[in-house]
């Protein structure tokens, strides 16, 4: 018998702030860029859970979520507290957390920083798989003062989907004969890469439940979808064989930032870079990788035209400083007339690491 686990951290950034901040604990928080009293750039990176009851989302523009929580401030509702993002401890703590989980199956998956597959076939049954998924929350709890939700089901499609069902600190369990009355009432967004547009498309069709899903032949998605359109067969049957592995390697490890103000101002703009190039290597060591090859910087101008340039070393780079030196090579011209003849100001800038070296 298959049998998978996904453990999934409860509003995983949100709840680091917490535990190490007590004056945050039960408050709405938000993670991610200055609001700026509604004018701030940049997105929500995370939001607590009471901060999610008054709309506020990951990914949401920062402008939107302060015109949220001050809604709901005005309403008497408790305010939301804005705080910056700490990604070093994120990844220290997850890098804990990670370990705990590692030892714990018969094989392992980091499928995120704050996600990961166990699978737990060897323990024969549902109910010792339980009795293990209980005793890695308290494990969690104890060691890292974190919550995480787990699916436990046959398979990594129907865990993901469980482990998302009863959060936050949930535990629930799909046995194979139970995964199609599990999937069929839920919404079809539930199913992995069914975003927004794919969600539209579908409702038109009259398509909003995995029960709807699954009642459309195969031949009709495939024509509407393509081979996209065959998996989304297989999925709204609950059908995957994808096994539990760390052999899929991450091609490259980035991280971008939106300025609060258009700017041209070279030192500001290379400090950011530096700042950045900072985060970026700190993730490349903390998922195993000694060196990378490429240096990629992305520039977005105030009129959102965005560029991208690359730089491949025959040599490995292996370290800080070095990955450092090549985003700055690669943006100088962005600052005068060699890329910005018109002198536009930058919006973004992004530095990500490539061809990455075990």
């Amino acid at each position: 018998m298959r049998i998978i686990a996904h453990v999934d951290m409860d509003a995983y950034y949100a709840s680091v702030e917490a535990r190490y901040n007590p004056a945050l604990r039960d408050k709405p928080v938000v993670v991610g860029a200055d609001p700026k009293e509604g004018h701030g750039r940049g997105v929500v990176e995370a939001a607590s859970y009471a901060a999610r009851r008054y709309g506020i989302r990951s990914a949401m523009p920062i402008s939107r979520a302060w015109k949220l929580a001050e809604a709901a401030r005005r309403k008497g509702e408790p305010e939301v507290v804005f705080v910056h993002g700490n990604r070093k401890l994120y990844s220290e703590v997850s890098e804990r957390v990670m370990a705990i989980l590692a030892s714990a199956g018969d094989a392992f998956e980091e499928a995120s920083i704050d996600e990961a597959y166990l699978d737990l076939s060897s323990l024969e049954s549902f109910e010792a798989a339980v009795e293990r998924a209980r005793a890695l929350k308290r494990e969690i709890a104890e060691r890292e003062g974190l919550t995480c939700s787990v699916g436990l089901a046959p398979n990594k499609l129907v865990a993901k989907i469980a482990s998302d069902f009863k959060k936050p600190d949930g535990l629930t369990v799909v046995v194979p004969e139970d995964v199609q009355a599990f999937l069929d009432p839920l919404g079809i967004r539930v199913i992995p890469g069914i975003g927004p547009k794919t969600e539209a498309e579908l409702h038109e069709r009259g398509i909003r439940t995995v029960r709807d899903l699954r009642g459309r032949e195969l031949g009709q998605l495939a024509d509407w979808f393509g081979r996209w359109g065959e998996d989304l067969h297989a999925k709204a049957r609950g059908l995957s064989d994808s096994p539990v592995s760390n052999e899929w390697e991450p091609k490259s490890v980035g991280e971008q930032e939106t300025f609060d103000v258009n700017t041209l101002d070279s030192t500001f703009i290379l400090d950011r870079v530096r700042a950045l190039a900072g985060e970026v290597f700190t993730r490349v060591r903390h998922q195993g990788f000694r060196a990378f090859r490429t240096v990629t910087i992305t520039v977005r101008f105030a009129h959102f035209r965005t560029l991208t340039r690359s730089h491949t070393s025959r040599e490995e780079m292996t370290s800080e400083e070095v990955l450092y030196a090549g985003a700055e090579r690669l943006l100088l011209p962005f600052l005068d007339q060699r890329e910005n003849p018109r002198g536009t100001k930058i919006r973004l800038i992004g530095v990500r690491a490539e061809k990455l070296v075990r």
